[in-house]
């Protein structure tokens, strides 16, 4: 069955079962590896994605829920001018350790942006708790949003964060 989406403002026809996950689409059928798997019950992130600008879990959207939509995923949300500010902040504060998480969070943290222009601590930290890092960078994540928000970017020393005492 083709199903028409809309990937990164351009259309697609995929020949696929319209309850196949979009992740797979995206994956499989349309060879964009830059959307991650990562649980597949939709709770570690790494497979987020935009559906008119929300930030949804791929792993959990069946494609028939896409045809209509606009769907922006890692390889285009740098066309948005909110996306290109997360990106250049990751990029600027070194947020990737091993990077596996790190699409999912910028897709996060692009539609906290699009929403909250300048999203607090608290704003940040209840967004993105539903985005595992198992590198724990995040308090680079955090600093990267502040800055793409253009607040100071505050990495605090990692001991004080986690209750340590410093040297």
């Amino acid at each position: 069955m083709g199903v028409t989406l809309t990937i990164n403002g351009r259309k697609r026809v995929v020949e696929a079962e319209a309850d196949k996950p979009l992740l797979w689409v995206l994956r499989e059928d349309l060879d964009m590896p830059g959307t991650k798997f990562g649980c597949g019950a939709g709770l570690c992130g790494a497979c987020t994605v935009h559906l008119d600008g929300e930030a949804i879990r791929s792993c959990q959207t069946p494609i028939a829920d896409a045809a209509g939509k606009a769907v922006t995923t890692i390889e285009g949300v740098g066309a948005d001018p909110v996306g290109k500010r997360v990106q250049n902040a990751w990029i600027a504060l070194d947020v990737p350790q091993c990077g596996y998480c790190q699409a999912g969070q910028i897709m996060s943290a692009t539609a906290l942006l699009r929403q909250t222009p300048k999203p607090s601590a608290e704003d940040i930290d209840g967004w993105m708790s539903g985005n595992i890092c198992r590198c724990a960078t995040y308090l680079r994540i955090r600093a990267a949003i502040r800055q793409a928000a253009g607040l100071p970017a505050e990495i605090a020393d990692a001991g004080n964060a986690f209750g340590e005492a410093s040297a």
